[in-house]
């Protein structure tokens, strides 16, 4: 019974993270369908700018706490003494969608306008850049391994009654050119939008400076976790673009 539970609870809680993630995106580009309580990122009625900025940064920070907290080692082993090990990626799955969904709910509008696509061909184009950015994260997550950085493998090992391995280090399709390009699918995602609004600028800004942060914690737990092996991986590729765009781009400045 014991393992139904941890597989059900998998389950549940890697679909309520893919809804977060789609959630978040028909919120960054206002794609939720008109309803009275939930707006896009860009709609709504300004209210007190400083207020709304405190809120709007303080649900980015929670966003940001939450997954770099959760993804440190040390607390990892914290949470393994009140749950099995193969359940603490679906938690953290769990904790995701609570903070997407609340980040979404509590959002302050802060509408002005910076920059928009006037022409419908302009505004499609960039969308569907934009949309492509995220097409990307989900893409690179099959270039490692979707199930295990979801939760499933986890909780479908323990129903089976098979021992969580760690999986080995190795460098797939796009991670033989970036290190990063879940997070460089994000930044594309969050940046590339047809409307600019002040409260999607502070989004943007804000989840760079956490892309930014985690990327730097995580490549210090991957070199603690795989050595030489991902030191020399350092050296050989860009981090969130091809090493030869990034030594070209060098030479330009």
């Amino acid at each position: 019974m014991k393992k139904l539970i941890v597989l059900t609870y998998g389950f549940i809680n890697y679909n309520l993270g893919s809804m977060g993630l789609v959630a978040l995106i028909a919120f960054l580009f206002n794609l939720i369908p008109a309803n009275p309580y939930i707006n896009g990122i860009d709609a709504g009625e300004s209210g007190n700018g400083v207020v709304a900025m405190a809120i709007n940064a303080g649900l980015i920070a929670l966003f940001g706490l939450q997954h770099s907290v959760m993804a440190r080692p040390r607390f990892k082993q914290w949470l393994m003494r009140f749950i099995p090990e193969h359940a603490e990626r679906s938690s953290f799955m769990l904790a995701t969608a609570i903070v997407v969904f609340a980040l979404i709910v509590f959002w302050q509008p802060m509408p002005t306008t910076l920059w928009q696509a006037d022409s419908t061909v302009a505004y499609n184009t960039v969308l569907t850049v934009g949309l492509l950015g995220w097409a990307l994260v989900f893409y690179s997550t099959f270039q490692i391994n979707h199930f295990d950085l979801f939760g499933l493998r986890q909780v479908w090992l323990y129903f089976r009654g098979k021992p969580y391995t760690q999986l080995p280090f190795q460098v797939n399709g796009l991670y033989k050119y970036i290190r990063h390009p879940i997070m460089t699918g994000a930044f594309i995602g969050i940046w590339v939008t047809p409307v600019m609004t002040v409260g999607h600028l502070v989004f943007a800004l804000g989840m760079s400076t956490y892309i930014l942060i985690g990327v730097y914690h995580e490549e210090k737990d991957l070199i603690r976790a795989f050595g030489d092996k991902y030191r020399a991986y350092i050296r050989s590729t860009g981090k969130f673009l091809p090493e030869r765009v990034q030594k070209d781009r060098l030479a330009r400045t």
